[in-house]
């Protein structure tokens, strides 16, 4: 993708999730100088990798396939390894019309996913093999904002503003906006965009970034190039 694009697309989310009724923290808006200034008192910031994140699944068509998202907070594996401490993560995520989220899932992380304002939030549900793996012949159980639900191989959960899905390690999803942009909260475990990623299909979780301007603010993927 190019930074162009990238700082483009942070903008129309700000203004989206301000639509809605929700402010990001004040190190969104710092610039990659300020933050190269304050990455000492925000190292909290940047090993949990909190900030801005914007992919294309490395893919190059975005707006076809892609998802963006801003971690709010997020835990240690340490603390949910021991069973205490800071457990837990909160993103938002903008899920475009007709932008597919690709089919995967995870291995540690627990999310529960909130249509926090817009259109139809589509989830597209398959569930596991007795070894994890996805199984396109079998579906399984989830909660929808605390009852139980049970799906089939395929079935598409579609979610209104308000509502939301408990989706637990092995059940395999994809998901998209239907009739317009939808605004979605995630609040799950430790979150591990890294490891804990386990897509179908072979492809790539961050964007391979082409430098044809200055960035406006950092993403999590530019953390270790620029500070270090």
């Amino acid at each position: 993708m190019k930074r162009s694009r990238v700082n483009q697309i942070m903008a129309e989310a700000d203004e989206t999730i301000r639509q809605y009724g929700f402010v990001l923290p004040p190190f969104a808006y710092w610039t990659p100088e300020e933050f190269k200034a304050k990455r000492d008192v925000a190292r909290n910031v940047i090993t949990a990798r909190c900030g801005w994140d914007i992919t294309d699944y490395g893919d190059g068509r975005f707006d076809e396939m892609g998802l963006f998202l801003f971690t709010l907070r997020n835990g240690r594996l340490a603390d949910l390894q021991r069973g205490g401490g800071m457990c837990y993560a909160e993103k938002l995520l903008i899920s475009r019309q007709d932008q597919l989220s690709p089919m995967h899932t995870h291995v540690i992380k627990a999310e529960d996913i909130i249509n926090r304002g817009g259109a139809t939030l589509v989830i597209e549900l398959y569930g596991s093999d007795d070894d994890g793996n996805f199984a396109e012949d079998r579906g399984g159980t989830v909660y929808c904002d605390g009852i139980q639900r049970d799906f089939a191989a395929g079935e598409k959960l579609k979610l209104a503003p308000g509502e939301s899905v408990t989706l637990m390690p092995g059940d395999w999803h994809a998901f998209w906006g239907e009739g317009g942009d939808v605004l979605i909260g995630e609040v799950s475990t430790v979150n591990d965009d890294e490891t804990d990623n386990i897509f179908r299909a072979p492809i790539g979780r961050f964007a391979e970034i082409e430098e044809d301007e200055a960035p406006t603010h950092l993403l999590v993927s530019d953390y270790k190039t620029w500070l270090g």
